[in-house]
């Protein structure tokens, strides 16, 4: 089966990122150092404990400069591996592999990077029925494969983008006036997923009664939090938000919010070790 992200063409994007390597000359060293006929074999594995994410991409990365190539996929996205994990193994044209390693490797770590971060954050909050979301802090032009990575870790994508639910943040508040002004202003034009931030408690009555379908509890200590959602008492989903760390999570995902939202899922996730060692074939 074809892999497949709404929003995110997938031909598309290993073209250009293919045309970026390659410039006006291609492979210059590829084709000065490999016979046109040779053949490799090669093996792509994680030198680290990793959630993997991102094969199926790498793998039309290798379809894309030969259309023969022989491809056994080991593992499979979302799957949590040791170190020393072989992931994928191919056969095919020398020079169309050596070409496409490079973006095939870049994407195949930055999404398991993210993929193995989400984990150990879901994992730091299994048992509290809290849920894991993601953010916009993503890299502009790989929000969808970003958001998807997060989702192999077990994450739960926040809104895609600006055009999915409202969302009002301390600069809409300041503008508008108030948060309750902010809240019915969203209402009044049909918005139906009315998303609002909140730094303190006297803010949740007014942004409940002007219309918010969901509360960001921005910033806010795990005793603040619980007060908070007891205020709320399920009227609404809770989102504890900002600043959240692995060594954080729990305690905050302890006071009972619905959610806990971390940037730092796409923001700061390390690239995964993974290489792509060739042999004769």
């Amino acid at each position: 089966m074809a892999f497949t992200l709404d929003r995110f063409d997938l031909d598309a994007f290993v073209a250009a990122t293919l045309a970026e390597d390659l410039g006006d000359k291609g492979d210059i060293t590829s084709a000065a150092v490999i016979p046109a006929d040779a053949v490799f074999t090669g093996v792509m594995d994680s030198r680290d404990a990793i959630t993997v994410a991102g094969l199926p991409i790498a793998e039309a990365f290798f379809r894309a400069l030969d259309p023969e190539v022989e491809i056994e996929r080991l593992v499979e996205d979302g799957q949590q591996v040791p170190a020393g994990t072989d992931l994928m193994r191919l056969r095919g044209k020398a020079r169309a592999l050596l070409t496409a390693e490079r973006s095939a490797l870049n994407t195949v770590q930055h999404l398991s990077g993210i993929a193995t971060m989400a984990r150990a954050y879901v994992d730091a909050i299994a048992g509290t029925g809290t849920t894991l979301l993601d953010t916009r802090k993503t890299l502009p032009g790989l929000r969808v494969l970003e958001k998807y990575a997060t989702r192999m870790g077990g994450a739960t994508n926040h809104r895609m983008g600006l055009w999915d639910a409202a969302m009002i943040k301390d600069n809409h508040v300041a503008v508008a006036g108030s948060v309750g002004e902010a809240a019915r202003r969203a209402v009044a034009a049909g918005i139906e997923h009315i998303i609002v931030e909140v730094d303190r408690i006297d803010q949740i009555e007014p942004a409940l009664e002007a219309g918010a379908t969901h509360l960001l509890l921005d910033n806010m200590g795990p005793e603040t939090l619980r007060e908070a959602v007891a205020l709320v008492a399920g009227r609404v989903p809770t989102e504890a938000s900002g600043g959240v760390r692995l060594d954080t999570i729990r305690s905050l995902a302890e006071s009972g919010v619905t959610y806990v939202s971390v940037g730092r899922l796409t923001q700061s996730a390390p690239a995964a070790d993974i290489g792509l060692d060739f042999t004769q074939g």
